[in-house]
């Protein structure tokens, strides 16, 4: 797991290292434990390590095999790399590391950009070719590990992080109108390509580009999950489905404890991440290390669950660590996390990964998470209502349910300037729950999420707050075999029991009820869904500076009204309306936009 960045010119010019560096200075949180950078002419990479698997300096980055002619940066973890590297062996090649770097390089030479069908896990990898001046760039099938560009005439710049790139300068940092629509309306989700930034583009999950020396470049994607039945699961019974999804899930909790240093868990409580703990239980991990995070309950509402913790620790004797967080910590610890934010993110489970990231960093260095099971097995309250309706329908229903703002209120929220013409929010919608591979609207549902939502929202989340500190974060739910399963799934027995209804008949084997029989819980937050104290001062602070009028993205009628009543606009997923706006301006202002 690391941070990776470089410079590709296509116009004669050499490579602007300086660039380069200023970029890595701005990936150092995302690794550590060393730097590397290399240059060739046309093309110079930067790299910040974090050092999980060979932890000797063979493992170090930019990776060049000079037998191959081939440089590497990567980001991430292949968990079947040891498997690999002993295929690759046997096609006659030599290995200098114990890495898995070195096996994306051999293994980019052996089988080329088919490369990324053979790798079980969470990568975004850059490599280069020293006789074609070929360029290639890839990002793993559910886009866990990010990757962004910068595109001017002549020159392609990349980074592992949005602020990375206006660190190296010379990037158009105008507000993109459609990407601002889907920021306000889908609660902060901005599908790729798109940022927020006209001139920063991200390179969708599941997809290689490839770059000639010319300049001159294609994609394609690679992988997708088919949301529709198969004949030869005709015959299964809803037993042989939870038989099969838990053997995969077993498989993919497995992979994740490739490491040459001790792997524990984020355990919130809920059902997904006390699965995980229970699985590894039973592979025969002892006194594995979990964590708990809790806020002080403000305006009512509870800050913790370490109720439910407490149960999976006790059960499984964990080395169970509780994280409490007052108040005021809370408020001083919104700076660095907006700060660590690739691109702005609404959700409140932000900060408080934020803060469980940097306690859990001062004793381990990796942790399996529990993000993604709601979009791959149907937890979430918007799928039910969806059960039977048709395609038109669903996508007005699921917008009423998710999307935190109409047509009508955009219209009285967004400046002039900014303003479009149409919904392009729900028009997205509308043309992915349309595609074929998606039986049933449910199935239509579940794809999107788990394709965008998930993706540009709980899995940045997670990548963003985890690496701010040098923590890396392995998500067993996003294991593309058991999402490949889950897809297959009748989305009946995924919303059975409430949602998530064949998660809990296979959580009911291993871990205890009490955990499963409960309310849908969240990381609560409580002091940022209900703004007041010195939260609601740097709100406001934000929204009424200089920056924030000379910008102009609000109606400031629209704003004034938010202030006067703080905590009286929510959304359907009850987010503050007021933490929304003033949570991009902040962001913007940290990066200096």
């Amino acid at each position: 797991m690391c941070g990776l960045s470089g410079e590709i010119r296509f116009d004669g010019s050499l490579a602007d290292t300086t660039a380069v560096a200023r970029m890595v200075e701005c990936l150092v949180p995302r690794g550590p434990d060393g730097q590397g950078a290399w240059s060739n002419g046309r093309v110079a990479f930067g790299h910040r390590r974090l050092s999980v698997i060979d932890l000797s300096p063979a493992g170090s980055q930019p990776m060049v095999d000079n037998e191959l002619g081939l440089t590497a940066v990567f980001n991430g973890c292949i968990y079947d790399y040891k498997e690999l590297r002993a295929e690759l062996e046997g096609h006659g090649y030599r290995f200098f590391s114990t890495s898995d770097t070195e096996v994306i390089l051999k293994g980019y030479h052996h089988w080329g950009t088919a490369v990324v069908e053979h790798l079980h896990g969470m990568f975004a990898f850059v490599i280069t070719e020293r006789d074609t001046g070929r360029v290639v760039l890839a990002r793993d099938r559910l886009g866990i590990k990010p990757l962004y560009l910068a595109e001017t005439p002549g020159r392609l710049r990349f980074a592992s992080s949005l602020p990375a790139l206006v660190q190296a300068g010379d990037v158009d940092t105008s507000i993109d109108p459609v990407a601002l629509h889907h920021y306000l309306s889908w609660h902060a989700v901005v599908p790729a390509p798109r940022t927020i930034l006209n001139g920063v583009r991200k390179l969708p999950p599941a997809t290689v580009r490839v770059i000639e020396a010319d300049g001159t470049s294609r994609e394609h994607r690679y992988w997708e999950a088919r949301y529709e039945r198969l004949p030869e699961h005709a015959n299964w019974s809803p037993r042989d489905w939870e038989d099969a999804i838990e053997e995969a899930l077993r498989v993919a909790v497995r992979r994740r404890l490739v490491a040459d240093i001790p792997v524990g868990v984020l355990l919130s409580g809920g059902l997904d991440s006390s699965l995980i703990v229970g699985l590894l239980a039973q592979e025969g991990q002892t006194g594995l290390a979990t964590y708990s995070i809790g806020f002080e309950a403000v305006g009512g509402r509870e800050g913790d669950e370490f109720v439910y913790s407490d149960v999976i620790a006790e059960r499984f004797s964990t080395d169970h660590h509780r994280i409490r967080v007052a108040s005021d910590e809370l408020a001083a610890a919104l700076g660095h996390a907006i700060g660590a934010m690739a691109e702005p993110m609404v959700s409140h489970d932000v900060v408080a990964f934020d803060l469980l990231s940097e306690r859990v960093s001062q004793s381990i260095r990796v942790v399996q998470s529990g993000q993604g099971a709601d979009e791959v097995f149907a937890g979430y309250h918007w799928y039910p209502p969806l059960q039977g309706v048709d395609r038109e329908r669903a996508v007005e229903t699921y917008a009423k349910a998710f999307f935190d703002r109409d047509a009508a209120d955009m219209a009285r929220l967004v400046a002039d300037r900014y303003a479009l013409d149409g919904d392009p929010s729900l028009e997205f919608v509308r043309r992915h729950m349309s595609a074929p591979h998606a039986d049933t609207a449910v199935d239509a549902a579940l794809r999107l999420d788990s394709e965008v939502m998930l993706v540009d929202d709980p899995v940045k989340r997670v990548d963003n707050m985890s690496m701010a500190w040098g923590l890396e974060a392995r998500v067993p739910f996003l294991d593309h075999d058991l999402v490949e399963l889950a897809a297959r799934c009748p989305p009946e027995l995924k919303l059975a029991d409430g949602g998530k209804g064949v998660l809990k008949a296979i959580g009911r084997r291993i871990i205890p009820p009490e955990v499963i029989d409960r309310p849908k819980g969240y990381f609560p937050v409580p002091a940022i869904t209900h703004l007041e104290g010195k939260v609601l001062d740097l709100v406001r602070d934000a929204l009424t500076d200089d920056a924030a009028r000379e910008r102009g993205l609000f109606r400031p009628e629209y704003v004034d009204r938010l202030l006067a009543d703080p905590n009286g606009g929510l959304t359907p997923l009850r987010g503050n309306k007021l933490w929304q706006l003033g949570l991009l301006e902040l962001w913007l202002q940290a990066h200096g936009i």
